[in-house]
């Protein structure tokens, strides 16, 4: 399950960066919508699987509360998601 959810979480990061750079830059500098709505449905995809999973996941990493509240809140900052993967799940 924790390959599962560091798959999910490095995707995740990169479809976050992808839509707030390519995405909105062609939405408010080119007046081209077209690479918000690419992104978007995959970003908001792994967005939830990552919440979900992040969540299924807790029992076996035990995190408590506080760390959960943590490793879901980097799924909204960019580049959180990678941040958690450092420090709370590669197996050194």
């Amino acid at each position: 399950m924790k390959s599962i959810f560091r798959v999910v979480s490095f995707l995740e990061g990169i479809s976050y960066l992808l839509l707030m750079s390519l995405g909105l830059y062609y939405k408010y500098a080119l007046n081209d919508p077209s690479f918000v709505k690419m992104f978007g449905m995959p970003h908001g995809i792994l967005f939830m699987l990552y919440i979900i999973l992040a969540i299924m996941i807790k029992k076996e990493m035990k995190w408590n509360t506080k760390t959960l509240g943590v490793v879901l809140l980097a799924s909204i900052v960019p580049f959180g998601t990678f941040y958690i993967d450092k420090k709370y799940l590669r197996s050194f």
